[in-house]
């Protein structure tokens, strides 16, 4: 009888998962149509009962992998670790430099001492030691060392110790970690040397908390499905949208694990800017080699989960390609490689969730902007940017992004734009 009456509870509870369509709130007046893959995605997270109010669409909204990019999601007790993906806390860092655009000598060295300073991209299937995107185990720079172990080695060893499972646990040990601090990563990951409206130098650069934040993510993903199927008995339309319940060790564990890796992603882009900074000022590619860098510096994610108050209520924000935007504070919208980005300050609208677009957003896939373009559309299109321009990076063209203009007319409520930033110099992964 006692069975019977578990497997009638697990039922209704399955079927509540459909109960309840939540509003949503479109920013996406210039960008519009939305592609249909995305409406299927918003639709299924309507429907999980877990989800507060309403949910925002920024314009820079696209088809995501697990839930779609540029969404603000609010949960009520609960956390979906898709909706965070796998690249935990990837974000920007933007620093003004002293420096004026006549300062810099030959944009293509200072290309080359970037790429010099920074592993970037991937090889060998990012196994540890042999890729040349991260740092040989037996050559690991000393800030590396002093960081992880100062700040970020207790937190790592609580997490090996969450009771997940054997397996979860040694796959998190064997990922890249401490190799991989002050790394770029591939893709849309990028370091570029940018000229404001003011004929001022900036440094600015994308990236997250590289391969142990994806190996974090893509368990704690799983470890959702398998704890709904057992204690809900059923998983969303959208499997990958399961979700952890507060109160449980799961939820703790992946609360303590999200955290730490968007700890992680954050120390990262500041030890990448620091090197940088460092080597152009021993260079002699810049004319003042004690150039400020004190200005004004933004360093904020744009994927990740936070605990926050709205409308009176405490909830879970997850922003999926999303960025903080409460009033007065700023944030960084780039835009593709070759168009403008933007520093902005926060009009802290309520009904964002204070939140703004993370960046142009994709018009098409990788496979279709490889498919229509070519490598002498990557060249005219990036004729005024030192960047490579050769067939690894025309996923990555401009036209395979969305207007930033679009994009920022269509959320002038939710942000204020503050410097309007050209570059020069972009360092794609």
């Amino acid at each position: 009888m006692k069975q019977k009456c578990n497997l009638l509870m697990k039922q209704i509870s399955s079927s509540q998962l459909n109960l309840t369509l939540k509003p949503v709130k479109y920013w996406t007046k210039f960008v519009e149509p939305i592609e249909q893959e995305a409406k299927i995605q918003i639709e299924n997270i309507r429907k999980l009962p877990i989800v507060h109010k309403h949910i925002a669409v920024m314009p820079d909204v696209h088809l995501g992998k697990g839930a779609t990019v540029g969404t603000v999601i609010p949960t009520k007790s609960a956390i979906i670790p898709a909706a965070v993906g796998v690249d935990i806390g990837c974000g920007m860092c933007a620093v003004k430099t002293n420096l004026n655009a006549n300062q810099l000598k030959s944009l293509s060295s200072i290309r080359k001492i970037i790429e010099d300073t920074v592993p970037h991209g991937r090889s060998n299937n990012g196994k540890k030691d042999v890729d040349e995107g991260a740092f040989r185990t037996n050559d690991l720079p000393d800030e590396n060392i002093y960081i992880w172990n100062s700040e970020l080695k207790s937190g790592f060893n609580k997490i090996i110790s969450s009771g997940i499972g054997k397996k979860y646990i040694n796959d998190i040990e064997s990922a890249n970690h401490i190799n991989h601090l002050g790394t770029l990563g591939t893709g849309n990951h990028f370091i570029e040397i940018c000229i404001d409206q003011y004929n001022d130098v900036w440094i600015m650069l994308h990236s997250g908390s590289r391969g142990i934040g994806n190996t974090i993510g893509r368990i704690f993903i799983e470890l959702a499905k398998e704890d709904m199927l057992k204690n809900v008995g059923n998983l969303p339309d959208d499997k990958d949208l399961a979700y952890l319940r507060e109160g449980t060790k799961l939820f703790d564990a992946y609360w303590h694990a999200v955290k730490w890796a968007q700890e992680y992603a954050s120390k990262n882009r500041e030890i990448m800017m620091k090197r940088i900074i460092n080597n152009l000022r021993n260079s002699n590619e810049i004319s003042d080699k004690n150039f400020k860098t004190d200005l004004m510096v933004v360093n904020c994610h744009h994927n990740y989960v936070e605990r926050e108050v709205h409308f009176d209520e405490e909830m879970f924000i997850t922003r999926k390609g999303a960025v903080s935007a409460k009033r007065g504070e700023y944030g960084i919208i780039p835009g593709s490689m070759g168009a403008r980005s933007y520093i902005v300050k926060g009009k802290g609208n309520p009904e964002s969730f204070c939140s703004c677009s993370h960046g142009a957003g994709r018009k098409m896939s990788r496979n279709e902007a490889k498919k229509q373009f070519s490598k002498k559309d990557v060249m005219e299109q990036t004729k005024d940017v030192e960047c490579r321009k050769d067939e690894g990076i025309i996923d990555e063209i401009p036209s395979a992004y969305k207007s930033i203009d679009d994009v920022m007319n269509s959320q002038e409520d939710l942000v204020e734009i503050v410097y309007t930033l050209k570059q020069i110099i972009c360092v794609k992964g």
